[in-house]
């Protein structure tokens, strides 16, 4: 729940009025939740946008349409 309220922005199935579009420019990370202190910290780390290995193409990300 700490995630998704900060994360302001909608992406795939987290989806938010107030935030109606996807913001790659902010939010292309990931969330990491701790419970310290009978706290949550959030923290990020980058996305990765390279596949491992040359067999397998790239694809860059695109905003999902239903």
């Amino acid at each position: 729940m700490h995630s998704a309220e900060a994360k302001k922005e909608s992406r795939g199935a987290h989806a938010r009025k107030d935030f109606a579009r996807r913001d790659d420019e902010n939010w292309m990370k990931h969330t990491l939740g701790y419970w310290e202190n009978e706290k949550v910290r959030l923290d990020y780390r980058p996305v990765h946008m390279n596949t491992l290995d040359d067999e397998i193409q790239t694809l860059p990300p695109k905003a999902r349409v239903y």
